[in-house]
């Protein structure tokens, strides 16, 4: 990855959040689309995880809805474990008995669909999640994450996410620190009508919310 084609965005919440991106040709699962988010030291480094963290917590005090358990994706358990504290700091409530927040990632069967295995499901059953990700392009993800929290019988109380460029899905809200409109000329095709292909443009990387790969 090119260093010196990033370009940082900052968020509004916080101006201390910055967002990598890179613009280019890039393929996701579900698309294909025009910037690559780079949000590596946002979910490893201590100090942005903490200040993304203080700056969703807000949407949650604000809402005063209870949060049993947060499921993180695309490696966001850093980003978790310090939302769980800012919520706790910040009086939401936990209606567990042990009155604290549980951080648990799903896992993938041979068919790509997520599972929680018996050992957690106690975490998701009848709990209030709050559903965490790194980025929402397409919705689709985020549609399967509520399939499967559903499917575990978890009550989902709200979706976060550093980057989405969907607002709403399935009727629920995403909370986000940057939108599609956030990043001038941001863009997302379909894998048989994506412009970028059809001029001949090759795919730089295959990228999802874990990170970068070259192609």
């Amino acid at each position: 990855m090119d260093e010196g084609r990033i370009v940082k965005y900052y968020a509004s919440k916080n101006p201390n959040i910055a967002l990598k991106v890179i613009k280019g040709h890039f393929a996701t699962t579900h698309s294909h689309v025009s910037h690559y988010l780079d949000m590596t030291t946002m979910k490893t480094r201590q100090r942005e995880a903490e200040q993304i963290a203080v700056a969703m917590k807000d949407y949650y005090n604000v809402m005063g809805k209870p949060i049993d358990t947060i499921v993180c994706m695309d490696g966001c358990e850093v980003i978790g474990a310090f939302l769980a504290s800012e919520l706790t700091k910040a009086g939401v409530l936990s209606m567990n008995a042990h009155k604290t927040i549980y951080v648990i990632s799903p896992e993938y069967d041979s068919n790509g669909l997520m599972i929680f295995r018996d050992n957690l499901k106690h975490e998701i059953k009848n709990r209030n999640v709050l559903l965490l990700l790194a980025s929402a392009s397409t919705g689709t993800t985020v549609k399967n994450c509520i399939e499967c929290v559903s499917y575990y019988g978890g009550i989902l109380q709200g979706i976060s996410a550093i980057f989405s460029a969907v607002d709403n899905v399935d009727g629920y809200h995403i909370d986000s620190l940057f939108k599609a409109d956030d990043i001038p000329g941001y863009n997302i095709y379909s894998h048989n009508d994506c412009p970028m292909c059809k001029a001949n443009e090759k795919i730089e990387a295959i990228v999802n919310g874990y990170g970068y790969s070259e192609l």
